[in-house]
């Protein structure tokens, strides 16, 4: 399993505290992708660029198809443009892969046979090594989730995260959820004023 995938099954807990919009958890997961590709040697960081490098040792597919869309060429990629173009639909992507491999369910909420269908991790160990890492506040699933507003983030008096790297892009991380939390009031905004146009005097 890939911090990608810890973070997506500790998203999918049905608990409000959780609850988590799926643009965010998308650049997260991108963002996440990113920093599995610094722990395997596969990318460098320089300044705010993606820098490729050898293949990721991890065999595991989306983190492969991560690393298929890196920019080779220089100047090479921005870490935001990548969050931006790799996270597109990417808890989508998370979701039908962890139900293929058997570590997503669905579920009908509540007693009547017909109700609303929600998604839920299966008791695997791939859960149960997702909610280690989340009880012992391991900092880099803890920070990346804490950008996302889930409860249970790293406290202010635990250590940081120790890797330039990472730290740089989950600050990037940061920066493109509240950019999309502004397009999101600005669309509201926007509709509001519309609606009220028609509505007239």
């Amino acid at each position: 399993m890939t911090t990608a995938k810890d973070l997506f099954i500790i998203a999918m807990d049905p608990r409000p505290e959780h609850a988590v919009g799926q643009g965010d958890l998308s650049l997260a997961l991108a963002g996440a992708e990113l920093i599995d590709l610094i722990g395997a040697g596969a990318v460098t960081v320089d300044g705010d660029r993606i820098v490729p490098g050898g293949p990721p040792a991890q065999d595991d597919r989306l983190l492969g198809e991560a690393a298929a869309r890196l920019t080779r060429q220089p100047p090479y990629e921005r870490i935001e443009d990548w969050l931006w173009r790799r996270g597109r639909d990417l808890s989508a992507t998370y979701q039908a892969v962890l139900e293929e491999d058997g570590e997503l369910t669905r579920k009908r909420s509540g007693r009547l046979s017909f109700g609303p269908e929600r998604v839920e991790p299966v008791d695997t160990p791939s859960r149960r090594r997702a909610a280690g890492r989340w009880e012992r506040k391991d900092p880099v699933l803890s920070a990346l989730a804490s950008v996302v507003g889930m409860d249970g983030g790293r406290p202010d008096d635990e250590p940081g995260l120790d890797d330039e790297a990472v730290t740089t892009v989950v600050a990037a991380v940061h920066e493109a959820v509240m950019e999309l939390e502004a397009v999101r009031q600005r669309r509201t905004i926007e509709a509001a004023a519309f609606a009220n146009l028609w509505r007239g005097p």
